[in-house]
């Protein structure tokens, strides 16, 4: 990566394009919070989206439109399958737990940075041998019904960025997409070319193994999943899921991405590094890569050998997959054959980030997204940027290789980023993992600890969790953002102000995906999918709910004080 690039001290402000505008748009964004967020003035707008060609006339005077500001995905109608409609938008949020900002903040704040935030996107193989559909009794990440729509759903995804026209706070001009990790889910080359097509465009076919059929538990006959092509009663139609001829059919069809109009980066996860999530990488383990790429699939499994089989992966007691293989050996006789597929093999951290700086996966750039080919041959999983001017961003890798879907921070990676630290001290700091706070009991107080340590860091941004929380830390904000494979499927749009009166503000607005809310049974079209996906997640029994948070998690004006 070459040398970055040294900005003015971080008292200096960009110079946006109707910055008095986009000043004012600050003004209604933070508009009292009994009232949703007022659309910023035309003037608040760049000149150039994205850094591209001008806004279209839709998209003058409503940088928040196609945001959860003016409208969000609810159940309507009654019944056990609910069906989608608009609801009404989630209103702004002011928290002052860090600062409180002059009342005449709106009329001379500055744009400093605009970025938006996807996560655990989850792009799965839902024909992989090594996917554990069988323990779906005893978690819900095992299998969901959406899933097998999970690329549809992440291109409408892009499709909504593409269509935004700058930040929905301020109006400025996005400068990236930066994934918090989860970007797969089996730790697959297959998934990870599917990722790389998504973000910088072009056509993926969401199958493997035999190019014309679908080979996994939703053909199985088996009452455990949605059998959605047949008449089997299964467990999931008695609680209203339809039957859908051609559904499977369609979810392997091809899909066609436009790629993001923006630069992105990526952000390492425990499912992009690790097979199931949680399990050492199968390259050292011979049976396991094997098994990956053979031609036998497990679908379902005795209660007490899953029970026991799930108790150790919680507990952690089982990180190099040793009981699994012994599961999977023992169970060989009960196994579906399927066809063999060397593109389901497990990537390897250096084959990750050469797969990342291929000529391919550019797109908008920058090459390599985050990484270089000193990286992979050191196979360090961890990077700074720049955002703006004065804005840097600090990937961090908090996987654990030796296996488990903790998180982890080693000695190593929290000294380069403290010299990162302080070599820019200059710069506003964002930092961006997987893991959040609570879920790294190795190095994550000590993180917290180094951020408070350096007041120019105001905000860690992350996901794992699913789940929309923003905590406060004193000196620093951490954005802890919902997934995109489980309902309400949202990505965060985050910008930063300089009030100019000794408080910053974080804005923070959720995004859903571009395609409609109400479903259409019969549209087995890419955008249709891509409503489906929505809506089978929103019915996916037993899936956790809450997972929007409260209105304080979700959009939001987040103040704190200038360092």
């Amino acid at each position: 990566m070459p040398a970055p690039r040294r900005g003015p001290r971080r008292r200096a402000v960009l110079a946006l394009a109707g910055s008095a505008g986009a000043a004012a748009a600050v003004g209604s964004a933070s508009a009292p919070t009994s009232a949703p967020a007022a659309p910023a003035s035309p003037a608040a707008l760049p000149r150039h989206r994205h850094g591209g060609a001008p806004p279209g006339p839709a998209a003058v005077g409503a940088p928040h439109a196609g945001t959860t500001l003016t409208g969000v995905a609810r159940p309507g109608g009654e019944g056990p399958f609910r069906r989608l409609e608009t609801g009404p938008g989630w209103r702004r949020v002011v928290r002052s737990d860090l600062a409180r900002g002059d009342a005449r903040r709106a009329a001379r704040g500055v744009p400093l940075a605009a970025f938006v935030q996807f996560t655990d996107m989850h792009l799965v193989d839902v024909q992989h041998p090594l996917r554990y559909e069988y323990l779906r009794d005893r978690t819900t990440s095992a299998w969901r019904p959406q899933e097998a729509l999970s690329v549809a759903g992440a291109v409408s995804l892009v499709e909504r960025v593409n269509a935004l026209a700058g930040g929905p706070a301020t109006g400025a001009s996005l400068s990236c997409v930066v994934t918090t990790g989860d970007n797969t889910d089996n730790n697959s080359h297959a998934e990870l070319d599917w990722f790389i097509k998504v973000m910088s465009g072009g056509r993926i076919r969401p199958n493997t193994g035999d190019p014309r059929l679908y080979e996994g538990v939703q053909d199985s006959g088996l009452a455990a999943f949605w059998q959605p092509d047949s008449d089997v009663r299964d467990r999931d139609k008695a609680l209203g899921f339809p039957r859908m001829r051609g559904f499977l059919r369609a979810a392997i069809r091809e899909v066609t991405s436009p790629g993001l109009a923006l630069p992105w980066y990526a952000t390492v996860g425990n499912h992009d590094a690790l097979p199931g999530g949680c399990f050492a990488s199968a390259r050292s383990r011979g049976f396991l890569a094997d098994f990956a790429t053979g031609g036998r699939k497990l679908m379902s499994l005795p209660g007490e050998t899953g029970a026991r089989l799930w108790q150790a992966v919680e507990k952690g007691l089982d990180p190099k997959g040793l009981h699994w293989e012994e599961v999977l050996r023992s169970q060989r006789r009960h196994m579906r054959e399927v066809t063999p597929d060397p593109d389901r093999a497990p990537f390897t951290p250096r084959e990750y980030v050469r797969a990342l700086t291929a000529p391919r996966a550019r797109g908008e750039g920058p090459a390599g997204h985050g990484y270089t080919e000193a990286d992979a041959e050191e196979e360090r999983l961890y990077f700074s940027f720049r955002i703006s001017e004065n804005v840097r961003g600090f990937s961090l890798d908090t996987t654990r290789r030796d296996g488990h879907y903790a998180g982890r921070l080693g000695e190593a990676q929290l000294r380069w980023l403290e010299r990162q630290l302080k070599r820019h001290k200059d710069e506003y700091a964002l930092i961006f993992s997987h893991h959040t706070s609570t879920t790294i009991p190795e190095g994550g107080t000590r993180l917290v600890e180094l951020l408070r340590a350096h007041p120019h860091a105001v905000a860690w941004i992350n996901g794992h969790s699913h789940l929309n929380r923003i905590t406060a830390h004193g000196s620093f904000w951490e954005i802890s953002t919902a997934s995109h494979v489980d309902f309400p499927q949202l990505a965060r749009a985050v910008e930063l102000v300089d009030n100019r009166d000794g408080t910053l503000s974080l804005f923070t607005t959720l995004i859903e995906s571009a395609a409609p809310h109400r479903t259409d049974f019969s549209d087995l079209s890419q955008t249709g999918l891509a409503s489906l996906y929505r809506e089978l997640a929103f019915n996916s029994p037993g899936a956790r709910t809450g997972l929007a948070g409260d209105e304080t998690d979700r959009n939001t004006e987040l103040l704190l004080r200038k360092p």
